[in-house]
C-alpha cells in the first residue's frame, strides 16, 4: 500500500471518530443561540464543555497513535501515553484502566504499537469494564500486552485479520487502520503479534518487539 493511500485510510478513521463530538459542539452552540433559559443555557454549556474535551481527547490520542508526534525525541515518556488512553476511554468511567508500565519512555513505534492495541481492546469492550496495559522490556526487546475484560466483548473479525496480517492490502478499510498501522510497525521491526479471543469476557493481544 503506498503512503498516501494509507494516509487517506488514517484521515478517514479519525475524521470519523470526530464526527461526533465536533457535531455536538455545532448543535450545542446552535441550541445555545435561541436558548434564554437560565437552567436550559448551564446545561446547553455544560455539554458544550462535554464535547470539547471529548474532541481534544481524541485528537491527543490519535496524534500519538497514528501521527509523528512532533514535539517528542526519538522516545517518549510513557505518561504521554496513559493520559491519551485516560482521555479517550476514562470520561465516562464505563472502562477502568489498568496501568502496568514502570519504564519512563519507550520508542514511538513501540507506542504507537501499544496505543493501536489499547484502542482495539478499548473500543471491543461494548458494555465497558476493565482494561489493563503492559509493557516490559527483557535483553534485546520488549513486551507489550494489552487485555480487555468485560460482560460482552466484540472484536470486528475484519480488525482482527488486519493485525494480523491476514488480509489484503486493497482490502483495508478506514476503520482497520489501526490494527493495519499495528501490525505494520511490528512486522518490519521484525517483531511478533498474538491474539487471544478464545476465552469469554477477556481479549488479549500480545506484541514482542525486538530492539533495534
Amino acid at each position: 500500500m503506498k503512503s498516501y493511500e494509507f494516509a487517506s485510510l488514517l484521515c478517514s478513521r479519525l475524521c470519523h471518530d470526530l464526527l461526533s463530538p465536533v457535531g455536538a459542539l455545532n448543535n450545542g452552540l446552535e441550541l445555545l443561540v435561541d436558548e434564554h433559559d437560565p437552567e436550559m443555557r448551564a446545561r446547553c454549556l455544560e455539554l458544550l464543555g462535554e464535547s470539547a474535551r471529548a474532541s481534544a481527547n481524541k485528537l491527543k490520542f490519535f496524534r500519538l497513535a497514528f501521527g509523528a508526534a512532533g514535539g517528542f525525541a526519538d522516545e517518549v515518556d510513557t505518561r504521554e501515553a496513559r493520559v491519551a488512553i485516560e482521555g479517550l476511554f476514562g470520561g465516562d468511567g464505563r472502562i477502568e484502566l489498568g496501568w502496568m508500565i514502570d519504564e519512563q519512555t519507550m520508542g514511538k513505534s513501540a507506542l504507537k504499537v501499544l496505543l493501536n492495541l489499547a484502542l482495539l481492546a478499548g473500543d471491543a469492550l461494548v458494555r465497558g469494564g476493565r482494561l489493563d496495559v503492559g509493557a516490559e522490556r527483557y535483553e534485546g526487546g520488549l513486551d507489550i500486552v494489552v487485555r480487555g475484560q468485560g460482560p460482552r466483548i466484540v472484536l470486528d473479525p475484519e480488525l482482527k485479520q488486519a493485525l494480523l496480517g491476514q488480509t489484503s492490502e486493497e482490502a483495508i478499510a478506514p476503520r482497520a487502520a489501526g490494527a493495519w498501522l499495528a501490525h505494520c510497525l511490528v512486522r518490519d521491526g521484525g517483531g511478533q503479534l498474538q491474539v487471544g479471543d478464545g476465552e469469554e469476557g477477556v481479549l488479549l493481544f500480545g506484541a514482542s518487539l525486538p530492539t533495534a
